[in-house]
Order: structure tokens, then C-alpha cells, then sequence
């Protein structure tokens, strides 16, 4: 959401205008690394609010990067965002899961373990899980697939602050095919089954292209490869019961407000 005025005078108030029921903001510049520090009447506002609150880091982050400068800046960056958390009582922080880039993945899990773990411990108790957002496999990506998240949670000893934002775009380009009979059942049985109880939030987006492509381009709800069918049957699985669901779509306001009056359509059609 716009927090232009605020965040949350603008973030609630553009909330209302699109129907929304949960908000996802950024609490700094999503492409950049200046730690912005937040207003403490709009953080009370928002905490006061009840509604479910989450936040996205900047996309520069990624524990897996070589970089030393890129490292220092994403732990900085996401310890400043769980504390902006807090503050706002949002209910998660959502990070991607990162790339090797052109290190060996064996040595990028280690960093991620090694830099991620302390900041999990920091975590107070009533602060926001840290969500691990898998990517759509591009390049050198360390987790894309549902199975994937297996591996990557074990290198973090299963830290029980470590959670998980399931983004349908990435999944179904990383091979999940949401499309095919069943398809929607076994991706969500499959997560379930590696991490029961640790799905989160769900970014719901369709795709500009087809299954396996490993891109991440957002399409909006029904107008991309998925279709509208496989939403339909997700926000019917056992898993994601209770499960905030956020769009990312493409377009200006009216744009969303379609998308949301739709997914709320085939939620309780």
C-alpha cells in the first residue's frame, strides 16, 4: 500500500479505497539501504488499528550475496525492519530468500545461517515472524520450489521464528504447476507436509508467463497463466485457513480493487 500522508494515515486510508482487508507496506526505500526511521503517532495508529500488518524489506536484501558491503547492509536493513515491526505490531517481515550469485550454494546456506540465525534470536517475544519469501528460480536463487524450503529451514535449525510467504507467481514459474488437476492440492500438501503451521501469508499474483519459466512477472488476478480457477481452490485448503492473503499486481488503485473484489469473490462464492 501508498503511505503517502502517513503510514498509517495514508497506508489505512488507501487500504479502504481498494477494499482491502490486511495491508503490506514498506517501512523504507524497497530499493534502497537508508534505514528510515518511522513516526511514532502513525506507528501507535497502525498497531492501534488491528489490522493485520506486514512489512517487506527492501529487494536489495539477500543473505546469499559474496558481497561483504551487500551482507553488512541486508543484516542492518532487516534487523531495522523487525524492530519497525514491533513498533507497528505487524505480524511478520517478509525477506527473500536470496542467491549464491556466484558463490557455491554450500558456502551461501552457511552465510544465511550464519547472519540470519542471530537475527531470529533477536526477535522479542510479540515481535513479527521473519517470513522467508521463495523466488521463481532465476539464476543462481537458493529456494524456489515448495521442497526447497526443506533444506533451507533445516540450515536454520528450524528456528521456530522462521516462517513463510508463499508468492503463487514464483511458485507455479518455479514448476508448481497451479494449473494441472490436483496441481493446487499437492503444492499446499507438499508445504504443509515440510512446514506444518509455518505458512504465514500467501502474495497472491498471477503470471505473465507459463509454468517453469523461473520469471517473475506479476500478472493481474485471471488475466495471466493461472487463471482464476487455481485461487479459488487455494483459499479452500486446509493450509492456508486463516492465512492473510496480499496482492502485488500490477496497476494504480482500480486496478487492485478489481483484483481484490475478485479473489474475495471466488473466496466466498
Amino acid at each position: 500500500m501508498s503511505v503517502t500522508g502517513g503510514l498509517a494515515t495514508g497506508g489505512l486510508k488507501s487500504m479502504a479505497e481498494i477494499g482491502a482487508e490486511m495491508i503490506q507496506v514498506f517501512v523504507t526505500n524497497p530499493r534502497g539501504w537508508a534505514l528510515a526511521e518511522g513516526k511514532p503517532a502513525e506507528d501507535a495508529k497502525l498497531a492501534e488499528s488491528g489490522v493485520d500488518t506486514f512489512i517487506h524489506v527492501p529487494y536489495l536484501v539477500n543473505f546469499g550475496s559474496p558481497s561483504p558491503e551487500t551482507l553488512a547492509n541486508s543484516i542492518a536493513v532487516v534487523r531495522h525492519t523487525l524492530r519497525r515491526g514491533a513498533q507497528t505490531a505487524a505480524k511478520g517481515v517478509v525477506v527473500h530468500t536470496g542467491s549464491a550469485v556466484t558463490q557455491s550454494r554450500d558456502d551461501a546456506l552457511r552465510q544465511v545461517r550464519d547472519n540470519l540465525l542471530p537475527l531470529l534470536d533477536e526477535i522479542p517475544d510479540g515481535g513479527p515472524d521473519l517470513l522467508l519469501e521463495p523466488m521463481a528460480g532465476q539464476g543462481a536463487m537458493l529456494c524456489a520450489t515448495v521442497q526447497d524450503l526443506e533444506p533451507y529451514l533445516a540450515t536454520l535449525d528450524w528456528h521456530p521464528r522462521a516462517g513463510i510467504c508463499l508468492d503463487t507467481c514464483h511458485a507455479f514459474t518455479a514448476g508448481h504447476d497451479l494449473t494441472a488437476e490436483g496441481g493446487v492440492a499437492e503444492t499446499f500438501d507438499a508445504l504443509h507436509g515440510i512446514a506444518p503451521g509455518r505458512l504465514k501469508l500467501i502474495h497472491a499474483n498471477d503470471s505473465k508467463d507459463p509454468c517453469g519459466s523461473k520469471r517473475d512477472r506479476h500478472e493481474n488476478i485471471g488475466a495471466g497463466h493461472i487463471g482464476t480457477q487455481p485461487f479459488a481452490d487455494m483459499m479452500r485448503h486446509p493450509a492456508v485457513a486463516g492465512v492473510p492473503i496480499c496482492i502485488e499486481t500490477p496497476g494504480k488503485a482500480p486496478k487492485h480493487a478489481e483484483d481484490i473484489a475478485l479473489l474475495k469473490k471466488l473466496r466466498d462464492g
